[in-house]
């Protein structure tokens, strides 16, 4: 492509936050000009003509870009389109005591989301071989855990196998990050405490739905297992 072929991409700069501002014009030349994975973005020389800033802004901008895992530095081509890590750039951040409260409680919320809603991928993927290492998981856990609230041991451990099963590599690592959140807020103030505690599905109870019932039954098993969580959201 030429000069002439981008410049209808930017939008003029003024002399605040240039580099904010080359960076936004930047991803919009992605989105407009729909560039993929492999793609070579202009060269140094020719955005500095382009949008009239030095070439230390251009830079500090694609630094930018490349610190995001949107574009890559490849050997005599320049900076490429690349496919970013979206969840490895989100874990960066996903620290309990940098957050504040309302990213908190909306990162505890998404988790309850994720695993009500992950039920038809699980019973398309799930097989035999699942299910006996799902009772396995289970077996120790004490009858208590129809009404205990939440042990992180066994949250990793059975909650991980069903992210396991959907075959989703996204879906897994978004459950790496999720829970330590989630035992974070648990154990916090954020929620309230004392609330009654229901007896609930259990774990035991929701391989049973996975053995024998179906995704809507697995999404109500879901539903009624995480209800005391949800209890503890919406108390006044």
């Amino acid at each position: 492509m030429t000069n002439e072929d981008f410049s209808d991409s930017f939008i003029a700069v003024d002399n605040s936050s240039l580099v904010d501002k080359v960076e936004a014009n930047l991803v919009e030349l992605l989105q407009s000009r729909k560039l993929k994975v492999g793609d070579v973005i202009p060269k140094e020389v020719e955005l500095v003509e382009l949008l009239g800033v030095s070439r230390t802004v251009i830079r500090e901008a694609i630094t930018r870009l490349r610190t995001m895992g949107i574009v890559e530095s490849k050997k005599k081509k320049g900076s490429v389109i690349t496919s970013p890590d979206i969840v490895g750039i989100m874990s960066k951040s996903m620290n309990p005591y940098i957050l504040d409260e309302d990213t908190l409680r909306e990162i505890f919320e998404l988790r309850l989301v994720l695993e009500i809603g992950m039920a038809d991928l699980i019973f398309q993927k799930i097989t035999q071989k699942d299910i006996d290492e799902l009772k396995e998981i289970v077996k120790n856990e004490p009858s208590s855990s129809e009404s205990h609230l939440f042990n992180i041991e066994h949250e990793i451990n059975f909650h991980g196998k069903l992210y396991e099963i959907t075959g989703n590599k996204t879906l897994k690592s978004f459950q790496k990050m999720l829970l330590p959140i989630f035992d974070y807020v648990h154990n916090s103030g954020l929620l309230k405490k004392d609330l009654p505690q229901k007896k609930f599905v259990s774990h035991k109870g929701l391989v049973d739905i996975l053995e024998n019932g179906s995704p809507e039954l697995f999404r109500n098993g879901m539903r009624n297992h995480l209800e005391n969580h949800f209890a503890r959201l919406f108390a006044e």
